[in-house]
């Protein structure tokens, strides 16, 4: 039995969030779609709006990026399914993590946000995250909204060395 095409990207979604022990974002399902060319944006986004509405996955919005999570539901659902996946996509779901791995976790675990506080100031919150524990987490309060973006936007580049800091200065 040949799959239709969406049933295949909702099965291959699946696959790679259960594969992963973190969420994966919207831009890296489409980085891994765009490179094998499987599906354009459009298609993919209408797809993973289904896995949503069918409660298969879960989104999680911090920003300007949605994290994708697999549900108990969508685990389920993959755990039939599974073996309709053709072997050669798979063995490409399967290179593609193991070779990226390192990559794509850095790029979810590494939170940064900020929100207004009863004071009128900003607080931005800082995390590093390692599968479901939390490496470190910040909350600092600015004055306003542009050190809040801009704090937010160098914490991906400056959370390894300010977490090397803290760990240093700690421990002595």
């Amino acid at each position: 039995m040949v799959l239709e095409s969406t049933t295949l990207y909702k099965l291959i979604i699946l696959y790679m969030l259960n594969k992963v022990n973190f969420p994966l974002t919207n831009a890296q399902l489409i980085e891994f779609f765009s490179e094998k060319n499987y599906a354009s944006y459009f298609t993919l986004q209408n797809v993973i709006n289904e896995l949503l509405n069918s409660h298969l996955i879960s989104v999680e919005k911090i920003r300007n990026s949605s994290y994708y999570h697999i549900t108990s539901e969508g685990s389920e659902t993959l755990g039939f399914f599974v073996n309709k996946i053709p072997g050669a996509i798979v063995d490409d779901m399967d290179i593609y993590l193991m070779k990226n791995k390192y990559e794509l976790r850095n790029e979810v675990g590494t939170i940064a946000d900020y929100y207004k506080s009863t004071n009128q100031d900003y607080i931005v919150h800082c995390q590093v995250k390692e599968g479901q524990g939390t490496l470190i987490e910040i909350n600092i309060s600015v004055p306003s909204k542009e050190e809040a973006s801009a704090m937010c936007n160098q914490w991906k580049d400056a959370s390894q060395e300010i977490y090397k800091f803290v760990m240093k200065s700690l421990m002595k």
